[in-house]
């Protein structure tokens, strides 16, 4: 018959946070250990895709990390995917374009 096995700290659900994984000791022992969560990699806002160039870490671990390995260099790094950035330039260029017409053709009225 199989051995049954206890859980090791105080919470007695199998809920998400705790997860176990059974494992056979030198001592032919079965005992349970504990998992870590699984980790997401940093999402872009504006999109949705994982941003790259960013380790995909627990929130907690993000304090131990240097900051090159939680941002990428360049503006909204960390923030937003190199493709939304891209999309929001070329929107406010094309808007400020939009503007100077728009006050040539007034001047030229």
């Amino acid at each position: 018959m199989a051995q049954r096995l206890t859980y090791r700290r105080r919470c007695s659900y199998n809920t998400r946070s705790n997860r176990v994984k059974i494992v056979k000791t030198p001592g032919g022992r079965l005992v349970y250990h504990y998992e870590k969560k699984p980790v997401k990699a940093p999402r872009c806002g504006d999109c949705g895709e994982a941003l790259s160039g960013i380790k995909a870490l627990r929130p907690r671990q993000f304090a131990t990390v240097s900051k090159t390995q939680k941002s990428v260099s360049r503006a909204y790094g960390g923030s937003r995917c190199g493709g939304c950035v891209r999309n929001r330039i070329v929107r406010a260029f094309l808007i400020e374009e939009q503007k100077i017409v728009k006050k040539v053709l007034k001047a030229q009225k």
